[in-house]
Order: C-alpha cells, then sequence, then structure tokens
C-alpha cells in the first residue's frame, strides 16, 4: 500500500492551510479532494482579519491583495433612519482593520500554488475518500475513488478529516455529535450592483422576513433567511412568490429580481450546528466543520476553521516528523480549540433564539424605538461596536503561524 506520513481528506481552506503548514514542516503529507477543481459557488468566501494577519505571516499577503476580492469593515443593521449599528471592524488594531469577501476558490488556490512549492506537499485532485483502513482498533489510512472509477488505498500515519459537515470519517471512528436545533436555512443568491448603492454588508428585517447583502463589487451576494426545513414548501411556491416576498423586505432592489430568472439561480445552505464530544481517535484527527459545524452567523466557519488548522499543524509538526503521534498530541489540538469553538457556537446560539427565530415568527421588528437592547447601546455608544467586531474579526483565542512556516513578503495593504 502507498503510504504517507499525514493524509489530510479534503481540499477546503482547513485542509489546505493545513497541508501547506506541514508540508513547510518538511512533513510528508497528501491532500486528497474530491472534486476536479475548487469551483463552487456561495461557499464561505469571508475571510476575516486574524486569517489574513495569517496569511501575512506566510509571506502570502501580497499573493492575497492580487486577488479579486472586496475589503468591508463594518457590518451593519439599520436601526432608524441613518442610524446602523453593528460590528465596526475599523476601530480593531492592527494591519487589517477590514474583512475580506474573495472567491473562496481564489483562496484556495493560491493556498495550493504556496504548498506546491513544497518538496514534501502532494495534492491529488478527483480522489474521494470512501472510508478508513484500520488495524487493531487504529486508524491506518483511507480507501479512495478516482473520478474515473479507480479504486486504491492510501496509509498514514496520521489521516486528518477535513472534508466538511458531510464527512462520514467521524462516524466511522464512532465519534458522537452533538446537535442543536437551529431555525433557519440560508438561500443564497446573487444580484446586479449599480455605482453607488450601499457599499460594506447589512440586513433587513421585517414582516417575518430576514435578510442580509454582501457588497461584491459589481454584484450583491444575497443571504435570505427561510425557516428551516422549508425550502421545498419555498420552491413549490414558485419564482412569483419568492421574487414578491424578497421585494416586500428590500423594495430598493426589486428592480432586479428579473435576473434570477429560475430558482435554480437560489441555491441552499442547509445550516447546521453541531460539535463532536471528542474530536480524534488513534490514527485520526477532525478539525474545521468535520468536527463542529457552524451556523452562517458571523460568516466566521472559515476562519475557525483555518485557525483548527494552524493549532494542528504546531502541536503536530514535530510528532509527525517522528512517525509518533499519540493520543495525547490529538486531545492537545482539541484542547487547544475547543474554548473557541465552545464560545462562538453559543454565541450564535443566542442569537439563533433572541435574533433570528423571533424575526422568522414576524415578533422582531429593527427600528430605532424596539431595537433590541444590545443594538441601542451601540446605537447610544458607537464605541461599543468594537466588541462585535472583534469576536467575528478577531476570534477568541486567534493563532498565528508556526516559526516553520513564516516566510518573508510584503504584508497586503
Amino acid at each position: 500500500m502507498p503510504h504517507t506520513t499525514c493524509c489530510v481528506v479534503g481540499g477546503g481552506p482547513a485542509g489546505m492551510m493545513l497541508g501547506l503548514l506541514l508540508a513547510r514542516a518538511g512533513v510528508e503529507v497528501t491532500v486528497l479532494e474530491k472534486h476536479a477543481d475548487f469551483l463552487r459557488d456561495f461557499r464561505g468566501d469571508t475571510v476575516h482579519s486574524s486569517t489574513l494577519d495569517l496569511l501575512d505571516e506566510l509571506g502570502l499577503g501580497e499573493a492575497f491583495s492580487q486577488l479579486p476580492h472586496r475589503l468591508v469593515d463594518k457590518l451593519q443593521v439599520p436601526v432608524g433612519p441613518g442610524v446602523n449599528v453593528g460590528a465596526d471592524v475599523s476601530r480593531l488594531r492592527g494591519p487589517h482593520k477590514h474583512i475580506a469577501f474573495v472567491p473562496q476558490w481564489d483562496f484556495l488556490d493560491l493556498l495550493a500554488e504556496a504548498g506546491k512549492q513544497e518538496p514534501t506537499f502532494t495534492l491529488r485532485m478527483n480522489t474521494e475518500v470512501t472510508g478508513l483502513t484500520t488495524r487493531d482498533g487504529r486508524v491506518t489510512g483511507v480507501h479512495y475513488r478516482t473520478a474515473d472509477g479507480e479504486t486504491g488505498e492510501l496509509g498514514a500515519d496520521l489521516v486528518v478529516a477535513c472534508d466538511g459537515r458531510g464527512s462520514s470519517l467521524p462516524d466511522s471512528a464512532g465519534l458522537r455529535e452533538r446537535s442543536w436545533p437551529v431555525p433557519m436555512d440560508v438561500w443564497w443568491f446573487r444580484l446586479p450592483r449599480n455605482e453607488g448603492e450601499p457599499v460594506g454588508a447589512s440586513g433587513r428585517i421585517g414582516n417575518g422576513r430576514m435578510a442580509v447583502y454582501i457588497d461584491r463589487g459589481d454584484y450583491f451576494q444575497i443571504a435570505f433567511l427561510i425557516p428551516k426545513g422549508s425550502d421545498a414548501r419555498w420552491r413549490a411556491a414558485g419564482l412569483d412568490a419568492f421574487r414578491a416576498n424578497f421585494a416586500a423586505l428590500m423594495p430598493w432592489l426589486a428592480d432586479r429580481l428579473d435576473t434570477v430568472t429560475s430558482l435554480d439561480d437560489v441555491k441552499l445552505l442547509d445550516v447546521k450546528l453541531n460539535r463532536r464530544a471528542r474530536w480524534f481517535a488513534p490514527g485520526l484527527l477532525c478539525i474545521g466543520d468535520a468536527a463542529h459545524a457552524m451556523s452562517p452567523i458571523g460568516g466566521v466557519g472559515i476562519n475557525l476553521a483555518v485557525q483548527d488548522a494552524v493549532a494542528a499543524a504546531r502541536i503536530l509538526a514535530g510528532p509527525l516528523r517522528r512517525h509518533a503521534v499519540s493520543w495525547r498530541d490529538l486531545a492537545r489540538v482539541q484542547a487547544r480549540r475547543w474554548l473557541p469553538t465552545a464560545v462562538t457556537q453559543a454565541l450564535q446560539r443566542l442569537i439563533h433564539a433572541k435574533g433570528v427565530t423571533p424575526a422568522l415568527r414576524g415578533q422582531l421588528e429593527v427600528s430605532e424605538e424596539r431595537s433590541p437592547r444590545p443594538l441601542k447601546l451601540m446605537a447610544r455608544f458607537p464605541a461599543l461596536q468594537v466588541v462585535p467586531a472583534f469576536l467575528i474579526a478577531r476570534g477568541i483565542l486567534p493563532e498565528h503561524a508556526p516559526v516553520f512556516a513564516r516566510r518573508p513578503g510584503n504584508p497586503a495593504s
């Protein structure tokens, strides 16, 4: 059986970052990605300040700045005429007082190209992992299938599941999952943006509807929240009903809804919020959404996944070089990343309960008089908007690049 020191399953943000960092540590690492390329729309396009700092440390800041992207320094909710509150990232310290919106495929291509500069890095596209190989209760590698139907096995000292919330590997290893109910799913679509229209990111709540729009330059990326499990019912109501519902919420965008020519243009995000009690088994580690699926609230999922990868690389590089990864080493990764994950998910559950649920039930109207107390306080004392900005853009316990992975380079401006 072919063998690698670390087999990374999934070429998303966590998998590509982990592969790059381990390769820079001199670890033989193979990343298996089931698709032929990274071209998927509406997939975690939010790159927060902590990740931008990390790219600078890796010497990739300048290359990132050349990608098509949009910088946003405020995430706002209108609470009255001319009054907006939310997360003011411009109040943060550091070089990146903003959040970047960049097509995820460009971000992943950047990491892949950096990885290919390392002699111990291998990326295999069109290679879907179909199961784990085990011996004496320990994971020893993976079964895979290529796009042309070829099957095979790849042995590994360590398998890291980075293949998202749909990963089958944690269940195969008996890692139990705790799930929390969520009130919504999300319909993603795009609408043209005209010169002079709102910049940044904001949203609207009213009449039992809720939506967020993100300025992506020549178009708005729209997140239209629908009650959990109602996708089939909304699609059965038809395109005209969808247009009418959205136009009632955001009438200033109604004149371009005809660009959504079919509900096939509207992509469903099946929202989940869960966390594995244990993220590891002998020979296996789960990080990112494979360990803890996040709500889209705050757009923090990609950044938590990247932070997991950084922590895993720092803790495991030495043991992997010695071909001696222990249960204790894997436990250290979870111990390092458990608190920021648990706190972030607790905040998301609070926002679900106090904001999203009543909004979708028509019980929450955001206005200057009727706004929730935290929004009123932030409207009165704008400096308080740095608190949600820090939680979203920096996060709890942000990770920095290990010394072995740092490279000189001009940081992005």
